[in-house]
């Protein structure tokens, strides 16, 4: 398959794919080129999420891509981490959307759940007929999570009773299978349960209003005596160690994903340069706008290469946080950069959302925060060169 044309990935990193993950990331770029990027900007203003697209992305066949058996590819860190970066360049929203099924909801289900849980629900995961969310956040504990967890779970009989509130559940709204982490009243164990669509109890709000990514239906989940059978308790989840594995692997992915955030703004910013005529020449001959030109793809490449090691470092099992916070913390910087010169080089036809570059703009703050801050994460790598924790 001959890929759709791309001017951003400098040094060749596609190479590192085989032909066959080449061939999929290549129908991953089409799909978001000639699919979603026709209509994405009316259902970013609108703030809705294109559900008739669903059909075409569970096609691709990539939900869950680095988890093996089960219905799911089986393909390595670097494909999946690719694979973000793709669907990211063509748009956020969409990149998020599979990040929290494919990556979080799916992923828990590979790492914690039983045989008879797998079996029960990631074939149809897989293959995107059930969607998933991932609830852990909480409206008065984002970063400090780990200690403040405030959700409770109360076993009774064969039973759990699970009550509390979650913020900022990217899926939550609409997710046939909702992961929430809560803490066991009796142990203080941190346990992992799937609730299904319309138990009693579970309601879910779409938080209004947001500036970035739009598309995402973040929801305020509220549970109020949510009841939940023993067999729907994630049985390889046992503590805030096993909700960390899981974080550990897509934070890796959403450094890939502000990669192809920057991507995408570069690429719309280099096609209106191209077209753009100013003091009777095509500005892409000033020498300022290839200055901008040359800062943006040295942002690209830097990032994209350190997210391929650490993607690396995944395949081969020697990840570590601070590996990933690494990658996390770096490319999103750097990604607020870049497509802060994107909308630069447009000047004021940056900001018009029909050229594209003022969403991602828009889009790369909520990256920037979700997934750990940057303030967390360089706080996680301090403390692994330094041996001292700084964290509070």
């Amino acid at each position: 398959m001959t890929p759709p044309p791309v001017t951003s990935d400098f040094y060749e990193l596609e190479a590192l794919l085989d032909d066959q993950d080449r061939e999929t990331l290549y129908r991953v770029r089409a799909f978001m080129d000639e699919q979603v990027t026709p209509v994405i900007n009316d259902f970013w203003t609108r703030g809705q999420f294109p559900h008739e697209l669903v059909p075409g992305l569970a096609e691709l066949g990539v939900a869950g891509a680095q988890y093996s058996g089960h219905g799911s590819p089986g393909r390595s860190s670097l494909f999946d981490g690719m694979v973000a970066m793709e669907f990211s360049r063509g748009d956020p929203s969409i990149a998020t959307f599979m990040g929290v099924h494919g990556g979080l909801a799916m992923g828990t289900m590979h790492l914690c759940a039983s045989e008879e849980q797998k079996e029960r629900w990631l074939p149809a995961m897989a293959r995107m007929e059930l969607i998933g969310a991932f609830g852990l956040t909480e409206p008065e504990h984002g970063s400090d999570v780990a200690r403040g967890l405030q959700t409770t779970a109360r076993r009774d009989g064969d039973e759990w009773v699970l009550d509390g509130q979650k913020k900022w559940i990217g899926n939550g709204s609409f997710a046939d299978l909702v992961i929430i982490w809560a803490r066991d009243v009796e142990t203080d164990r941190v346990l992992g349960f799937v609730v299904e669509k319309g138990t009693p109890g579970f309601s879910a709000v779409d938080l209004e209003d947001k500036i970035a990514l739009r598309v995402v239906q973040n929801a305020h989940i509220t549970l109020d005596g949510v009841r939940v059978p023993e067999a729907n308790r994630l049985q390889g989840a046992n503590s805030f160690r096993d909700t960390a594995q899981v974080l550990r692997a897509t934070r890796v992915s959403v450094a890939w994903s502000a990669v192809g955030c920057s991507r995408g703004a570069y690429e719309h910013a280099l096609r209106y340069a191209e077209g753009r005529q100013q003091f009777g020449q095509p500005i892409t001959g000033f020498q300022l706008v290839q200055d901008l030109v040359f800062r943006m793809l040295g942002n690209i490449t830097a990032s994209a290469t350190l997210c391929a090691r650490a993607s690396q470092l995944q395949d081969c099992g020697r990840l570590k946080d601070e590996h990933a916070s690494m990658a996390k913390a770096y490319s999103t910087m750097r990604m607020r950069e870049t497509v802060g010169w994107a909308r630069e080089l447009m000047g004021g036809n940056g900001i018009l959302l029909e050229n594209h570059v003022g969403r991602y703009v828009a889009d790369a703050e909520a990256i920037y925060s979700y997934e750990g801050t940057r303030e967390v994460n360089s706080l996680i790598v301090g403390r692994a060169v330094t041996g001292e924790s700084a964290l509070v």
